[in-house]
This record gives structure tokens, C-alpha cells and sequence, in this order.
């Protein structure tokens, strides 16, 4: 049994969306947003084009409207439903928003075509009114898609199949591994209390523990073999129907990132593998082992791992945050003070951690399993991170207030790096300071290296999908270990188990080409953080300014401000050149210590 923490009483107070599933306010915004499209819609379709610039910012507002208030309702139901998966009503109601949301996209979908169908000349007139000024990032983006638009009907009925196509599949993907209990010494346990004990310093409860999961992964593989086959194909259908050239290329696009920087990034990471296969050569001298299996990776030097409780780790969190700048504390601590967290662990409550950004009118809410240890503290400060930036680029509205996934890790690392580099600030002894550089380092192999193979891995699913159909459970494996063990060479031994270790991961499935844009903000987070630690002054008030702006400009205009060109792949290089300095510094530490002895 786990050592109690503290957070095993921390539970999101969700009351500032809907004080619950039977409340009035949310039966009547679910039973009124569909009349308020079809009001917005008599009132604007066919118009577009005829609109002066204030018309077409009134527009705007009143199309901002709708997409806040399904933005509300839909994440309601979601955050409702990830923290108990297994319970029927709170399915229902996520599947009864899904539809709604659907319906809602139906009936605005004219929106966006009819801005899109503008020729050139007469959008930049819009584009460049000063009316308009608020919504021109929005404006010139949104354009992008125009070449990959359909008809109005054909939108309508992709929006209405998606329903019970890739969301239902995803849906049941979480369901699936939501409900499934791992025997461990004889107990069933959650997917995500096991993955917890892969972290544990006894090597013997990793080996169980990774047993006990590649145990459960097989006798799911069916079903997770199936669902992974058919969003693929899914996927493969919808970019042929919108003309994308590529399985990534809908992700660059909605990540506002060139194709060409993408690759730049990929070919950085893939051609600094060696530094990870150096790092694991380090780590297997220092844990005392003849060789390294794939459960031992994120194994810790230090034996007896301390716990870390809740309120301990609150206040690294947000000592960490307010040194930096006094507003990021503040913000961060509302999290707290407000329970805007769901930290426990309990049954049927979806792994992973994420931060939910809700609705621009509302705030975001924080989701994890937090376990006491100190990576769990780095994951409360890495979602955090994302609260801080949801929560400040709000003013932006909710066409702007989201960013591409690229620049949404970058807070989320930034924290994460804040508070790694506090706890190294306190520990003067050579042991306990090469043992919390070690769990940075791995959390740094695991956000850039490890995220790239898993790039590397759907690219070549989505590619064999396409080119030779259906692909077995074994087909899936075998692309799984030909792109690991590129990453691991032969520093850390892969066993057949870790072969059907593709099948649980949910970012293949939730956001196709998700990953890379870990390595994106970890890489420029250690480029920025080298910037502030060599250049302090005005640092953090630009760095609260990016936060801010939100996703009103690009990545590239947005890290430009901090001096940064993404598109330079020897920027990229220079990131990894910077984890290449950690193993220095671990490889100088060791020197000094002897772990074991």
C-alpha cells in the first residue's frame, strides 16, 4: 500500500462550471444553445461578404458567445467523467454533450466558410480594419485552412459522424483501460497505481509491476488493437477527404509550425540519441545493476525515496512560482485555494494529468494522480504551468485564448524547470544532488528523446496503415521496438514484454502528432531558462507577457519576442547540447559519490 499523502482527499470543486449533472443552469444552457445557434445563424448566414468591419466584429462576439457556452458544457461532462470513468450517468451526459457539441458545430459551420470563401483582397480588408484589431491573429489563421474546407453539407456530416466514430472509439479506449485492474501481489489494481510503482527504488516491485501491466496490455490487446487500427484508418479517410498530403500535416497546421521546422526538430533529437544511450550506461553503473531492463529506466538513486506530501508540495510549487514573478504565484495558488485540483487516485478515474482550460469565461482546472513522490510534485508544477497561461490568456477571448500545442508546453516545462532548479538549490550534498539531477535528466529524456521515438513510432503506424491496411497486434509491436530500440541502442536491454507497451499510451489516439511538441517546449524552455539564468533583467515580465498574448499571435512571432528562431535547426541543437551539459554535470557528481556503498 502507498504511504498516505494527503492528496487523497483533493477533489476539484467544478461548481464554478455547474454545481452538478442535474443542475438547472446546465439543463437549460444544454437545452437552449442549439436556439441561440439557429438565432445566430438567421441573423448572419448568407451575410459575410456584405458585412462592414463593426458588423463583421459583432459577429464575432456573438460566434464567441456560443463557442464559450459549448466550451462549458462540454467540459463539464469531460472533467466529470475522467475522474470516474466507470459511472454510467456520467457517460451519458458525455456522450449527450459530444452530440450536442456536434450539433452546435452543424449549425456554425457556415461561420467559418463563409469567412474562408472571401477572396484575398476583400479579407485583408477585414483583416487589417483597426475594428478588427483584436481578432487579427485569429483572422489571418483561420484562413490557412481554406484550401482544406469542404462543402457546408460535407462538414455537417463528418461533424455529425465524428460522433459516433473517433470520439466514440476514443471514448471506449478510456473506458477500456479505465475499468481494467492489473493483478499485483495478488491485489487488482488501477493502470495508473501500477504505472506509479515502475518509479519505486526496489527493483524487484518495478519487475512485478511491469509484468503485471504487459499482463493486462495482452489480454487487452484485441480490443486496443482494434480501436488503434480504426482511428488510424479514420484519420487516413479525413485527410484524403481535406487534401492533407501528410498524417501530420493537419497537426503542424493547427500547431502554426512549418513542416520544415517540425523535420528540423525530429532530425536534432534522432542524430543526439547517443547522448541517451550515454546517460543509461551512467544510470546502470550508478543503480548498481550489470544491465538495464526497460523497468528500470525511471528507477531512482535514492532507496528510500521520501514522500512528499500535498501541502509539501504546494509549497515548493509556489515558492518556486512566486520567486520567479510575484503574479505566477497567485495565480498558481488560487488552484489551491479555490480546489480547482483533482489530485486523488481512486477507481475508475482516468490516468495521466492534464489541465483543462474550460471556458474563457470560467478558469482552468488541474487533473492528476498524484502519488507523493517527487516527479509527481514536477507533474503538479508542469500542469500548473499550463493553469498559469490558461488562466492569463483568457482576456484574450475564446478564439484566441488557446494555443498550438507547441507553445502550450512551454509554460507547463518552464514550471516544471523553476521548481527542479529550487530543490537543487537547497541540497549541498553530492548524493542528493546527483540523485534529483538523475530524476531531471530522465524526466528530460522522457519530454524530448523518449516523445521523438514515439513520433518516430506514429509515424510509421500511420504510414504502414495506409500503404498495407489493417495491422495485426504483432505488426504494431514490431514498429514499437524498431523505433525504441533506435532510441535505447543497446544501453538498455527491451524485453518481448516492452513489445506491446504502444498500446496504452492515449496521446496516439486523443491528438494525433501530439508528442513532438513535448520536445518542442522542453528544448525551448532550456534555451529560454539559460537565458534568464545568464540575462535576468526584464526576463520574467516578457516571459508574463508571452503567457498573456495566448494564442493571439504564431509560435514563430511569439518565441520571437524572446529572442528565439524556431525554424533554425541549430536552435534545436543547441537545446539538446543543453541536456548533453546535465549528464556532464551528473557524470562529474558521480565522480564524487558512490551510490550503493
Amino acid at each position: 500500500m502507498s504511504k498516505a499523502h494527503g492528496a487523497e482527499s483533493i477533489h476539484w470543486d467544478l461548481s464554478d462550471l455547474y454545481e452538478g449533472p442535474n443542475d438547472p443552469s446546465l439543463i437549460r444552457d444544454m437545452d437552449g444553445i442549439i436556439a441561440r445557434a439557429d438565432s445566430f445563424a438567421s441573423q448572419w448566414k448568407g451575410r459575410i461578404a456584405s458585412l462592414s468591419p463593426a458588423e463583421f466584429r459583432e459577429a464575432l462576439q456573438a460566434y464567441e458567445g456560443l463557442m464559450d457556452l459549448g466550451s462549458k458544457i462540454g467540459s463539464y461532462a469531460y472533467l466529470n467523467w475522467s475522474t470516474n470513468t466507470e459511472d454510467a450517468a456520467l457517460g451519458k451526459l458525455l456522450q449527450q454533450s459530444s452530440e450536442l457539441g456536434s450539433e452546435l458545430n452543424q449549425k456554425l459551420v457556415f461561420f467559418d466558410l463563409e469567412w474562408l470563401a472571401l477572396e484575398e483582397t476583400e479579407a485583408r480588408k477585414h483583416i487589417d480594419a483597426p475594428e478588427l484589431a483584436f481578432y487579427r491573429h485569429y483572422l489571418i489563421s483561420s484562413r490557412k485552412y481554406k484550401p482544406h474546407m469542404l462543402s457546408e453539407a460535407e462538414e455537417k456530416i463528418l461533424s455529425a459522424k465524428s460522433v459516433t466514430g473517433a470520439r466514440s472509439w476514443v471514448r471506449f479506449f478510456d473506458e477500456t483501460l479505465g475499468a481494467a485492474r492489473f493483478t499485483f501481489e495478488g491485489e487488482p489494481l488501477t493502470e495508473q497505481q501500477v504505472l506509479s510503482k515502475m518509479h519505486a527504488p526496489e527493483r524487484e516491485t518495478r519487475q512485478k509491476a511491469a509484468a503485471s501491466l504487459t499482463a493486462g496490455f495482452r489480454e487487452l490487446s484485441r480490443p486496443l488493437t482494434f480501436i488503434f487500427n480504426t482511428l488510424l484508418a479514420d484519420k487516413s479517410t479525413n485527410d484524403k477527404l481535406r487534401g492533407y498530403p501528410s498524417w501530420v500535416t493537419s497537426r503542424n497546421l493547427s500547431n502554426e509550425i512549418k513542416d520544415e521546422t517540425v523535420d528540423a526538430l525530429v532530425e536534432a533529437v534522432t542524430e543526439a540519441y547517443p547522448l541517451v544511450q550515454r546517460y543509461y550506461r551512467l544510470k546502470t553503473k550508478l543503480l548498481g545493476l550489470d544491465e538495464m531492463r526497460d523497468y528500470d529506466r525511471y528507477a531512482p538513486l535514492a532507496q528510500n525515496e521520501t514522500v512528499v506530501s500535498w501541502q509539501e508540495a504546494r509549497k515548493m510549487v509556489l515558492d518556486a512560482y512566486s520567486g520567479f514573478h510575484p503574479k505566477m504565484g497567485e495565480v498558481a495558488g488560487y488552484f489551491f485555494e479555490h480546489n480547482w485540483i483533482d489530485a486523488a487516485i481512486r477507481p475508475g478515474k482516468r490516468g495521466g494529468a492534464y489541465s483543462a482550460s474550460t471556458a474563457a469565461s470560467v478558469h482552468p482546472y488541474v487533473f492528476m494522480n498524484y502519488d507523493g513522490r517527487v516527479r509527481d510534485v514536477q507533474t503538479l508544477a508542469h500542469e500548473l504551468g499550463h493553469g498559469v497561461h490558461q488562466y492569463l490568456s483568457r482576456e484574450r477571448g475564446p478564439l484566441q485564448a488557446g494555443t498550438p500545442l507547441t507553445t502550450a508546453e512551454t509554460a507547463s516545462v518552464f514550471g516544471e524547470m523553476l521548481v527542479f532548479r529550487d530543490l537543487m538549490g537547497t541540497l549541498t550534498d553530492p548524493k542528493e544532488r546527483l540523485a534529483l539531477l538523475c530524476s531531471k535528466i530522465d524526466d528530460s529524456i522522457a519530454t524530448v528523446f523518449r516523445q521523438i521515438s514515439m513520433n518516430r513510432f506514429e509515424n510509421a503506424i500511420h504510414t504502414a496503415r495506409r500503404e498495407k491496411g489493417e495491422l495485426t497486434t504483432q505488426q504494431f509491436s514490431e514498429l514499437w521496438m524498431e523505433t525504441q530500440t533506435a532510441l535505447y541502442g543497446d544501453s538498455v536491454k527491451l524485453s518481448d514484454d516492452y513489445g506491446i507497451w504502444w498500446s496504452y499510451i492515449p496521446h496516439f489516439l486523443h491528438s494525433p502528432g501530439y508528442v513532438y511538441a513535448y520536445a518542442f517546449g522542453e528544448l525551448l524552455v532550456l534555451s529560454l531558462y539559460e537565458q534568464y539564468r545568464t540575462q535576468p533583467q526584464g526576463f520574467a515580465d516578457r516571459y508574463l507577457e508571452l503567457l498573456h498574448a495566448g494564442g493571439s499571435e504564431s509560435p514563430e512571432a511569439l518565441t520571437a519576442r524572446m529572442g528565439v528562431d524556431i525554424n533554425d535547426k541549430a536552435f534545436w541543437q543547441a537545446g539538446v547540447a543543453l541536456i548533453g551539459k546535465l549528464i556532464d554535470e551528473a557524470e562529474s557528481l558521480a565522480a564524487e559519490v558512490q551510490f550503493g556503498a
